[in-house]
C-alpha cells in the first residue's frame, strides 16, 4: 500500500479556516457599523449629515451648561459639531465645563 501525502489536505484546511474567518470578521465588521467610509452614501454616516444639516434651522444661539454635560453630548443635544462649539467658545476648557456657564452656539 502506497501512503498518501496529507501536505495538500493541510493547506487546503489551513486556506480554509483563514477565509472563514475573514468572512465572520467582515460580517461582524458590517452588523456593527465599522465599515463607515461614507462612500455609498448609505448607512449611519448619511443619516447623520441629513438630521445634522435638517438641525441647523433650530440651533439656538446658546447653551447653558446643565451638571453632567460634556461637549459631545451638548452637540448631540444641539446639532452643533464639537470643533464649531469649541471655536466659538475658546476660553472654555473642555475637560471642565461648569453647570451655569453659557456656551455660544452660533
Amino acid at each position: 500500500m502506497e501512503k498518501r501525502s496529507s501536505a495538500p489536505t493541510r493547506i487546503v484546511a489551513v486556506t480554509a479556516l483563514v477565509v472563514a474567518a475573514i468572512v465572520v470578521i467582515v460580517a461582524i465588521g458590517g452588523a456593527i457599523g465599522g465599515g463607515n467610509s461614507g462612500s455609498s452614501g448609505h448607512g449611519h454616516g448619511g443619516k447623520t449629515t441629513h438630521y445634522a444639516a435638517k438641525k441647523k434651522h433650530h440651533i439656538p444661539a446658546s447653551y447653558e451648561i446643565q451638571s453632567g454635560d460634556t461637549l459631545i453630548s451638548i452637540a448631540h443635544r444641539t446639532g452643533v459639531p464639537v470643533r464649531e462649539i469649541e471655536a466659538l467658545n475658546p476660553e472654555i476648557d473642555p475637560q471642565i465645563l461648569i453647570a451655569g456657564e453659557t456656551l455660544k452656539l452660533r
